[in-house]
Protein backbone atom coordinates (compact mmCIF):
# COMPACT_ATOMS: atom_id res chain seq x y z
CA UNK A 1 0.00 0.00 0.00
CA UNK A 2 1.50 3.38 -0.93
CA UNK A 3 2.48 5.58 2.01
CA UNK A 4 -0.04 8.24 1.00
CA UNK A 5 -2.83 5.64 1.07
CA UNK A 6 -1.72 4.44 4.52
CA UNK A 7 -1.74 8.01 5.86
CA UNK A 8 -5.19 8.63 4.34
CA UNK A 9 -6.57 5.49 6.01
CA UNK A 10 -5.01 6.49 9.34
CA UNK A 11 -6.58 9.96 9.11
CA UNK A 12 -9.97 8.46 8.33
CA UNK A 13 -9.71 6.07 11.28
CA UNK A 14 -8.60 8.73 13.75
CA UNK A 15 -11.54 10.92 12.71
CA UNK A 16 -13.97 8.16 13.66
CA UNK A 17 -15.98 9.30 16.71
CA UNK A 18 -14.88 6.13 18.53
CA UNK A 19 -11.17 6.87 18.16
CA UNK A 20 -10.68 8.85 21.41
CA UNK A 21 -12.32 5.98 23.33
CA UNK A 22 -10.18 3.41 21.52
CA UNK A 23 -6.98 5.33 22.21
CA UNK A 24 -7.91 5.79 25.87
CA UNK A 25 -8.79 2.10 26.31
CA UNK A 26 -5.49 0.98 24.79
CA UNK A 27 -3.53 3.47 26.88
CA UNK A 28 -5.30 2.23 30.00
CA UNK A 29 -4.39 -1.37 29.22
CA UNK A 30 -0.73 -0.41 28.69
CA UNK A 31 -0.70 1.58 31.95
CA UNK A 32 -1.79 -1.66 33.63
CA UNK A 33 1.30 -3.29 32.09
CA UNK A 34 -0.63 -5.38 29.60
CA UNK A 35 1.42 -6.62 26.66
CA UNK A 36 -1.33 -8.50 24.84
CA UNK A 37 -4.66 -7.19 23.57
CA UNK A 38 -7.57 -8.70 21.67
CA UNK A 39 -9.87 -6.44 19.63
CA UNK A 40 -13.05 -7.36 17.74
CA UNK A 41 -14.63 -5.05 15.17
CA UNK A 42 -18.25 -6.05 14.63
CA UNK A 43 -19.36 -4.89 11.18
CA UNK A 44 -15.83 -3.86 10.23
CA UNK A 45 -16.58 -2.99 6.57
CA UNK A 46 -13.19 -2.86 4.79
CA UNK A 47 -11.26 -3.05 8.06
CA UNK A 48 -9.78 0.44 8.15
CA UNK A 49 -10.59 1.19 11.79
CA UNK A 50 -9.47 -2.22 13.06
CA UNK A 51 -6.22 -2.11 11.11
CA UNK A 52 -5.37 1.35 12.41
CA UNK A 53 -6.34 0.27 15.93
CA UNK A 54 -3.92 -2.67 15.90
CA UNK A 55 -1.19 -0.48 14.42
CA UNK A 56 -1.76 2.06 17.19
CA UNK A 57 -1.66 -0.72 19.80
CA UNK A 58 1.71 -1.80 18.41
CA UNK A 59 2.98 1.79 18.57
CA UNK A 60 1.98 1.87 22.25
CA UNK A 61 4.18 -1.15 22.88
CA UNK A 62 1.80 -4.10 22.83
CA UNK A 63 3.73 -7.20 21.77
CA UNK A 64 0.83 -9.57 21.04
CA UNK A 65 -2.13 -8.05 19.24
CA UNK A 66 -5.07 -10.01 17.88
CA UNK A 67 -7.68 -8.31 15.72
CA UNK A 68 -10.87 -9.97 14.51
CA UNK A 69 -13.12 -8.23 12.00
CA UNK A 70 -16.62 -9.37 11.05
CA UNK A 71 -18.81 -8.12 8.19
CA UNK A 72 -21.64 -9.40 6.02
CA UNK A 73 -20.29 -8.00 2.74
CA UNK A 74 -17.87 -10.41 0.99
CA UNK A 75 -16.35 -7.64 -1.16
CA UNK A 76 -15.51 -5.57 1.90
CA UNK A 77 -14.04 -8.58 3.70
CA UNK A 78 -11.85 -9.17 0.65
CA UNK A 79 -10.57 -5.60 0.80
CA UNK A 80 -9.93 -5.92 4.54
CA UNK A 81 -7.97 -9.15 4.05
CA UNK A 82 -5.90 -7.57 1.28
CA UNK A 83 -5.08 -4.57 3.48
CA UNK A 84 -4.21 -6.82 6.43
CA UNK A 85 -1.87 -8.86 4.23
CA UNK A 86 0.22 -5.74 3.72
CA UNK A 87 1.00 -5.54 7.44
CA UNK A 88 4.27 -7.29 8.10
CA UNK A 89 4.55 -7.34 11.88
CA UNK A 90 4.75 -10.67 13.70
CA UNK A 91 3.21 -9.06 16.81
CA UNK A 92 -0.04 -8.39 14.92
CA UNK A 93 -2.51 -11.07 13.95
CA UNK A 94 -5.54 -10.01 11.93
CA UNK A 95 -8.42 -12.12 10.69
CA UNK A 96 -11.50 -10.98 8.82
CA UNK A 97 -14.56 -13.18 8.40
CA UNK A 98 -17.77 -12.80 6.51
CA UNK A 99 -21.14 -14.05 7.55
CA UNK A 100 -23.70 -13.40 10.20
CA UNK A 101 -22.78 -10.92 12.89
CA UNK A 102 -24.84 -12.64 15.58
CA UNK A 103 -23.14 -16.00 15.02
CA UNK A 104 -19.67 -14.44 14.99
CA UNK A 105 -20.32 -12.53 18.22
CA UNK A 106 -21.68 -15.66 19.88
CA UNK A 107 -18.39 -17.43 19.06
CA UNK A 108 -16.43 -14.53 20.57
CA UNK A 109 -18.12 -15.09 23.94
CA UNK A 110 -15.98 -18.21 24.43
CA UNK A 111 -12.84 -16.05 24.61
CA UNK A 112 -14.00 -12.44 25.12
CA UNK A 113 -11.99 -9.62 23.61
CA UNK A 114 -10.58 -6.71 25.56
CA UNK A 115 -12.27 -4.23 23.22
CA UNK A 116 -15.27 -4.66 20.91
CA UNK A 117 -15.95 -1.97 18.31
CA UNK A 118 -19.45 -1.70 16.90
CA UNK A 119 -21.68 0.70 15.03
CA UNK A 120 -24.84 0.14 16.97
CA UNK A 121 -26.09 -1.67 20.04
CA UNK A 122 -29.68 -2.36 19.05
CA UNK A 123 -31.64 -4.51 21.47
CA UNK A 124 -31.16 -7.77 19.61
CA UNK A 125 -27.40 -7.60 19.51
CA UNK A 126 -26.56 -5.75 22.75
CA UNK A 127 -26.39 -8.96 24.81
CA UNK A 128 -24.08 -10.61 22.28
CA UNK A 129 -21.82 -7.55 22.19
CA UNK A 130 -21.57 -7.48 25.98
CA UNK A 131 -20.62 -11.17 26.08
CA UNK A 132 -18.07 -10.76 23.27
CA UNK A 133 -15.80 -8.37 25.14
CA UNK A 134 -14.86 -6.51 28.28
CA UNK A 135 -15.32 -3.02 26.81
CA UNK A 136 -17.82 -2.28 24.03
CA UNK A 137 -17.22 0.96 22.13
CA UNK A 138 -20.27 1.86 20.01
CA UNK A 139 -20.42 4.53 17.32
CA UNK A 140 -22.29 7.43 18.97
CA UNK A 141 -23.35 8.86 15.61
CA UNK A 142 -24.93 5.58 14.41
CA UNK A 143 -26.65 5.11 17.77
CA UNK A 144 -28.04 8.66 17.70
CA UNK A 145 -29.31 8.29 14.11
CA UNK A 146 -31.08 5.02 14.94
CA UNK A 147 -32.77 6.59 17.97
CA UNK A 148 -33.92 9.58 15.94
CA UNK A 149 -35.36 7.29 13.27
CA UNK A 150 -37.32 5.27 15.83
Amino acid sequence: MPATMTRACARRATRDPRWPHIAAALADLRERHRHAVRIVDADCACGTLLIETVRYARALGFTAIEGQGVADAPALIGRARAAAARLHDPAIGLDFEGGGLAQALAREADFPADIVLCHDQDGGIARLLAAAGTLVIPDPVATRVRRQAA
